[in-house]
């Protein structure tokens, strides 16, 4: 391989300010980028059509189905953030290329140690700050023992599952615990202004924020670049530990995020109320347009992905379909979203 001069490795990083992604080959940077824009028009019509497609029954048969009643909206304004936080986090760490199955167990575990802060006394305020550094620790610690020990993230973080679910049993047991941090922070929380959820707006503000770091932030140009090229990355001066274990921390805290936003929703914490979640979120990002080898995808796409997700299982639901149904369209919806999202790379090869 043909060693990079300092003048040229200078251009390259030139180029990677932009949001230019590197590739070996010394394609053009703006071919690579084809596909990846700011806006997933494919997923973002889908979501579009299921969503006129239940207006319009909804008005055609309003008895029948109640998708645009206020309880039915409700209900869907509180049930997308916890999963959409948690994609979003899933979400970069897929595209700098890694995995993390342990985000269900962190959103356990560090909900019930804050539930217990609080019960013990402490403020919520002060309480919620120490949960969310601690999901960031467990973020941490997945991402040193990956890229420490070079083990596969799944593998990694299948152990770092199994752990922090058997810690959670340890530190408190197999039962559920009350959580009253006060109506202060619960309207916080989970409040309403109107007919909005504030979960829901702490989950728009995350997606902005994230949005504002992927597309518009060199840390992002960087996230895309470690995860579509390692090597590539590495030969202008990039650090991909450094950009991957920041990865990592921010799926922690997306995490832990979730759990305090459920915690004041429901009022109560089971100890296994998180199992799943992980592989969930992964759906979202799968459908929303993240690329499971890495190096592409959209927050758009992820935030729509949970929307989708989540407006799915309403609709069942509302017909009245037992609940294996959705775990029945929810795997063909994931089986085509990745085969449209390998045709999609291939012809991007191409």
């Amino acid at each position: 391989m043909k060693k990079l001069t300092p003048a040229f490795a200078n251009k390259k990083m030139d180029g990677l300010e932009q949001g230019m992604i590197p590739n070996p080959e010394k394609k053009s940077w703006s071919r690579l980028l084809k596909g990846n824009s700011d806006l997933p028009m494919e997923i973002l019509i889908l979501f579009l059509l299921v969503q006129f497609i239940c207006c319009l029954s909804s008005i055609i048969f309003p008895a029948n189905f109640r998708y645009l009643s206020e309880s039915n909206i409700s209900v869907l304004l509180k049930a997308i953030p916890v999963l959409g936080i948690i994609s979003l986090g899933i979400g970069l760490l897929m595209i700098a290329g890694e995995f993390d199955l342990s985000v269900g167990a962190n959103y356990t575990f560090t909900g019930i140690v804050i539930a217990t802060l609080v019960e013990s006394g402490l403020s919520a305020f002060l309480a919620a700050p120490l949960g969310l550094a601690l999901g960031v620790l467990i973020g941490l610690l997945n991402g040193f023992l990956t890229l420490r020990f070079r083990i596969p993230s799944f593998i990694a973080t299948l152990a770092t599952m199994l752990f922090w679910q058997g810690m959670t049993l340890l530190y408190h047991g197999a039962t559920s615990i009350r959580f009253y941090p006060g109506d202060i922070f619960t309207n916080l929380m989970a409040g309403q202004i109107g007919l909005m959820e504030t979960s829901f707006l702490w989950f728009v503000a995350l997606s902005l924020v994230f949005w504002a770091v992927l597309h518009r932030h060199k840390f992002g140009n960087h996230i895309l670049a470690v995860g579509g090229n390692k090597q590539a990355a590495t030969a202008i001066g990039i650090n991909p530990t450094r950009v991957k274990l920041a990865a990592f921390g921010l799926a922690g805290f997306c995490a832990a995020l979730a759990g305090i936003l459920a915690a004041s929703r429901v009022g109560t914490i089971q100890p296994g109320q998180g199992a799943g979640i992980e592989l969930r979120a992964i759906a979202a990002c799968v459908v929303g347009g993240v690329a499971l080898t890495g190096g592409r995808g959209t927050i758009l796409g992820v935030f729509l992905g949970a929307g989708l997700i989540y407006t799915i299982e309403d609709i069942l639901l509302l017909l009245r379909a037992p609940g294996f149904y959705l775990d029945i369209f929810i795997g063909i919806l994931i089986a085509g979203a990745a085969i449209f999202n390998q045709l999609v790379r291939e012809r991007m090869v191409r």
